[in-house]
């Protein structure tokens, strides 16, 4: 059960192109929830389009309160409109969760976490349609979130429910699950690939939440047939967010790190962590950590991968980070008008 009447949720379009001083280009209101992987939204490589899922609807439980229950909606953004406008809403399967695009800008996979299944919606210029939903092959998986490999051939999904990442394959005849699955860790619940397509990270949850216990980040080899798990990287206490650099190199893992949790709670701390992760060949290490604003969930990099975006949920700001050799050096936040969940850029 939650607390709040569903109707003030807003999505904000943000223009980067000056890293140290963002604008809001448009806030818009559309239904969205804080339940599931802060990956629900993803933008054009061209920056024509922004695509947002809901996965949960908050409905009255028939007394005092309300209840989430699974949505099915896709919002489509108009990015090039001044200032950016909804221009359609489509319906595909239950709860739509993380969702990617691929690198031609022609294609979307959604992760439909209550359906067991993976959405398809083609892109074509501003038109987006629903091109049906493919069942997994696992059962009773919960796929939650989802990442396209840059050749734009396959696909990995995060099956949380069974700790495991399914490989999809897209050809002439459209997606489809080629059955084979790696075990990577307790709960993954976000998945990244580098853009060389030579590895795949996977946050792995744990217990589903932070809870004081470290987790792992999980490697996965892309370049050998089959794909496999090739190295576990310690990176703390409830891993979420989580973005790789487009121009490869360095890779975040945002960590909840007990924020959500009571303050009576042994693991609770004022602060979330971003972990940077240093990407050489096949081997991904840890290189520090940066203190952040409490329960932060959404990160991006900016497409030249020297600044770092990461949404402060408890503080509703956007805290902005610059890549100095190996470390992270804040340089500025920047006041959103909302309680930030989600967090994508026009790169993955």
């Amino acid at each position: 059960m939650i607390e709040l009447a569903p109707g003030k949720d807003t999505v904000s379009i943000i223009d980067i192109r000056n890293r140290v001083e963002p604008k809001i280009l448009a806030t818009l209101p559309l239904k969205n929830s804080i339940h599931g992987p802060p990956t629900n939204l993803a933008i054009t490589p061209d920056d024509r389009l922004a695509l947002i899922a809901n996965a949960v609807d908050s409905v009255s439980d028939g007394g005092n309160g309300y209840k989430t229950v699974p949505d099915d909606e896709i919002y489509v953004v108009d990015l090039t409109a001044s200032p950016p406008q909804l221009v359609a809403t489509l319906k595909v399967g239950k709860q739509p969760s993380g969702m990617a695009i691929d690198h031609a800008g022609t294609f979307a996979l959604v992760a439909e976490r209550a359906e067991n299944a993976v959405a398809l919606l083609r892109i074509a210029g501003k038109s987006v349609t629903y091109a049906g939903s493919v069942p997994l092959k696992t059962p009773d998986a919960e796929p939650t979130a989802v990442a396209i490999a840059p050749d734009g051939k396959h696909a990995l999904v995060t099956l949380s429910r069974v700790n495991k990442v399914a490989v999809l394959a897209m050809g002439e005849d459209g997606l489809s699950d080629t059955g084979y699955t790696m075990t990577t860790g307790i709960f993954p619940y976000n998945v990244q690939i580098t853009p060389d397509g030579k590895l795949a990270l996977v946050n792995n949850q744990g217990s589903g939440a932070s809870d004081g216990q470290v987790d792992t980040l999980s490697v996965i080899d892309l370049s050998v047939n089959p794909a496999r798990v090739i190295d576990q990287v310690a990176v703390g206490d409830g891993p979420e967010g989580l973005a790789v650099s487009p121009v490869g190199g360095y890779a975040a893992s945002l960590l909840l790190n007990g924020t959500g949790a009571a303050r009576s709670a042994f693991y609770h701390h004022d602060h979330s962590l971003v972990v940077l992760l240093k990407i050489e060949g096949k081997k991904v290490r840890k290189v520090g950590d940066t203190l952040i604003h409490g329960g932060a969930e959404g990160i991006t990099f900016s497409p030249d991968g020297r600044f770092l975006y990461v949404g402060g949920f408890n503080d509703g700001e956007l805290a902005i980070l610059r890549l100095q050799g190996e470390k992270l050096m804040s340089v500025g936040a920047f006041k959103l008008p909302g309680h930030p969940a989600s967090l994508r850029g026009n790169t993955p």
